[in-house]
């Protein structure tokens, strides 16, 4: 087994490429090792369902880059394979670029190596691993449409160099037809500018290029499913999880995503993997798990999905645990549709003692909330939380994943049955190793007394705030009957993230944490609070391009969390600035146009104690709209707090990254498995290779798991 360094040299546009390591897979037994390869497959072979559920034409997109890239890779390994230092070459063709690969070579027998060679042939492959790295032509977080660094004239020259027996044609349809389809989605910044939008005042439904639904309006859509709903139901479906709802004839029609229906063949290859995984399965209950999440796919009712989620949060025996299906809603406007994602995770036993020491506190947690007892829940049930290895990440999670979850999503199922939480320490270790020593504290936190702070215990106490988030958060609270679930629309994602942050930044400075054995002193607290207020005041813009608006909704909610406590701090916590003088000129910090930065804006904490009241106080407020629907004063929360940025100090802060030369996003790279056989063909063991290049893997999975 390759040993795994978290950092890789693979960095485009924004993003860093990094990998994680699976720590103590080595000590699983065999069946434990085949049980995860097999669900490891299931995993990754929903990959196409979630390129097309972010955009109609993301597949033939991406299939049409591929066929040019792999096209002009060909010419060049061929043309290498001729040369006396083909060996060393082709290596570095694995690693590097084409276009690097070319250049170094400078061979003659290239076919058209000045295109290959070319700016635009390397802002090319930037844009076609933006693609992969987003499921799509829209960024993964701000879900504005990407701005290729090519010509629409290059990509032209580009496709007349391939044949169309190498491009994703239809029967009786030309390379032209294509490219009268695809130009204008790629180039034209007006056609499906955003994939997720959420600007008030718009149809969120007929602005949006997420895949969910088509020929419908933002009104027709929420009239079809309020129809759908019985208020007097105390366990109702989540209607629209797994469907596309369309109009045709002028009826509309849900198409429904299971084995038979809509994205047929990746189902299909998912059940057949999760049947050969039930066969390494560590006892009858993950067996019952896996038979429930198989009819649900086969039959798409919403009731088996139900029925599935219960049994999958009720079964905690064995190390190995998955996630897979349509389960976040965070890429509909609306909320109601589920992304496909899948996740396979194994415990890490030691750090779990301290996600357990939560959860086993969960009712005092619940009993002590600063939020109205009408919106508590009486008895907290079933909440479990581990922290885990994830070793394997697949659709929507891959390759930026998230750190922490909480699932399922039905309320009725958490209040009645409980849920499970995970904390993906390996993801938030290679994380941390990332950021050490990159100056991102020195840049923007105030003063050195604050740095060592967050030196000596942000790393704790972000682990805790996400696991008091995911554990307890989510699970907290309740609805006053008769609330629908959905009433708060297209605000309730912002609005269930701040609640869960919330509950998190009110406990992480309390002192249970501290007679817990969960935190080292009263103090340690002072470095989340500290780092939160500067993510969602200053930092997290470093991630909207100028002029944005923030869309996403945890940013939302972070920064709904933050400019909120600043307005009502009276004092405790502010903004202050300071004056900054250049040497000369060529010393000075400039904008993005060119202008001087003359001052440096940081966040300045006086009075800790009453930060958490106010985080107290927030938190109420927002359970009290979570638990009796109230649109309107999530709507006005929202559009007050969460969406503007100031200009100027967004010009400051972009500026003041910039220098930094670091990337704003990390993804992953996952681990290569592969079956070790014995002389007769039996497997005894899985091999794990981390040496795998993004773009290697990539095309792999294009080619191994391409479904649609």
């Amino acid at each position: 087994m390759a040993n795994c360094n978290v950092n890789t040299h693979e960095r485009f546009a924004d993003i860093q490429m990094l990998r994680y390591e699976l720590k103590g897979f080595d000590a699983l037994s065999l069946n434990q090792k085949l049980y995860i390869y097999c669900l490891a497959k299931a995993t990754l072979m929903g990959r196409d369902i979630t390129f097309d559920q972010q955009g109609k034409y993301n597949l033939r997109i991406r299939k049409t880059l591929e066929a040019i890239y792999r096209h002009y890779k060909g010419i060049i390994g061929e043309a290498i394979e001729n040369t006396e230092t083909a060996s060393d070459s082709t290596t570095e063709i694995e690693t590097s670029s084409v276009c690097d690969a070319v250049s170094a070579e400078k061979n003659s027998s290239v076919a058209n190596p000045s295109v290959c060679d070319s700016e635009e042939f390397k802002a090319f492959e930037v844009y076609l691993k933006r693609v992969w790295f987003a499921s799509g032509i829209h960024h993964h977080y701000g879900c504005e449409k990407f701005k290729p660094g090519f010509s629409e004239e290059f990509f032209y020259q580009l496709m007349d160099e391939i044949s169309e027996e190498e491009l994703p044609l239809k029967r009786g349809e030309s390379k032209e037809d294509l490219l009268a389809q695809l130009v204008p989605v790629i180039f034209d910044p007006e056609v499906m500018p955003k994939r997720v939008n959420q600007t008030d005042g718009e149809d969120l439904v007929k602005t949006s290029a997420c895949n969910f639904y088509e020929n419908v309006t933002q009104a027709e859509v929420e009239r079809f499913y309020a129809r759908l709903k019985d208020a007097s139901n105390p366990t109702p479906p989540s209607y629209g999880l797994n469907s596309k709802l369309t109009k045709r004839n002028n009826e509309m029609i849900e198409l429904v995503w299971k084995e038979d229906g809509l994205y047929s063949e990746p189902i299909k290859e998912i059940v057949s993997w999760l049947l050969k995984a039930q066969k390494f399965a560590e006892n009858e209950g993950q067996k019952h798990v896996i038979d429930l999440l198989v009819k649900f796919y086969r039959t798409g009712n919403l009731e088996d999905f139900d029925r599935y989620s219960i049994a999958w949060v009720q079964q905690h025996e064995g190390m190995v645990d998955f996630i897979n299906g349509f389960i976040e809603v965070y890429g509909d406007p609306l909320g109601l549709k589920g992304t496909w994602e899948g996740i396979v995770e194994y415990k890490d036993l030691e750090a779990t003692l301290r996600t357990q020491t939560i959860s086993k506190n969960a009712q005092w947690f619940e009993d002590h909330s600063p939020v109205d007892p009408r919106f508590r829940k009486p008895e907290v049930k079933g909440v479990t939380a581990n922290v885990i290895c994830a070793a394997m990440l697949g659709g929507e999670e891959y390759p930026a994943s998230a750190i922490g979850i909480n699932l399922p999503n039905a309320n009725w199922i958490r209040q009645e049955h409980g849920s499970k939480s995970v904390t993906i320490g390996n993801l938030t270790d290679a994380y941390n190793k990332a950021a050490q020593g990159n100056g991102f504290r020195d840049e923007f936190v105030i003063d050195e007394e604050t740095v060592a702070l967050m030196n000596q215990y942000a790393d704790i106490t972000d682990d805790l705030h996400t696991d008091l988030h995911e554990c307890l958060g989510h699970g907290s609270g309740q609805l006053l009957p008769g609330t629908d679930p959905d009433a708060l629309k297209a605000y309730g994602n912002t609005i269930e993230e701040a609640r869960a942050d919330l509950f998190g930044l009110y406990y992480v400075a309390d002192h249970k944490l501290v007679e817990l054995g969960l935190t080292p002193n009263d103090e340690a607290y002072k470095a989340q609070y500290y780092s939160y207020l500067m993510n969602g005041l200053l930092t997290q813009t470093i991630r909207i391009k100028e002029g944005d608006k923030i869309e996403e909704a945890h940013m939302r909610n972070r920064a709904l969390i933050a400019w909120w406590t600043l307005e009502h701090a009276e004092g405790a916590v502010e903004l202050v600035t300071e004056e900054v003088s250049y040497a000369s000129a060529e010393d000075a910090l400039k904008d993005a146009e060119g202008n001087v930065v003359t001052t440096r804006t940081y966040v300045k904490v006086n009075d800790y104690g009453k930060l958490r009241h106010l985080f107290g106080e927030l938190l109420a407020e927002i359970q009290r709209i979570k638990s009796e629907g109230d649109f309107e004063a999530a709507r006005q929360l929202v559009e007050k707090y969460a969406v503007n940025i100031d200009p100027d100090l967004h010009r400051e802060i972009l500026a003041r990254y910039k220098k930094l030369n670091l990337a704003p996003y990390k993804g992953f790279i996952n681990p290569k498995m592969t079956l070790v056989y014995d002389e007769e063909g039996n497997p005894i063991d899985v091999n794990l290779d981390y040496e795998e290049s993004y773009t290697d893997q990539m095309l792999r999975y294009s080619e191994e798991y391409g479904t649609l």
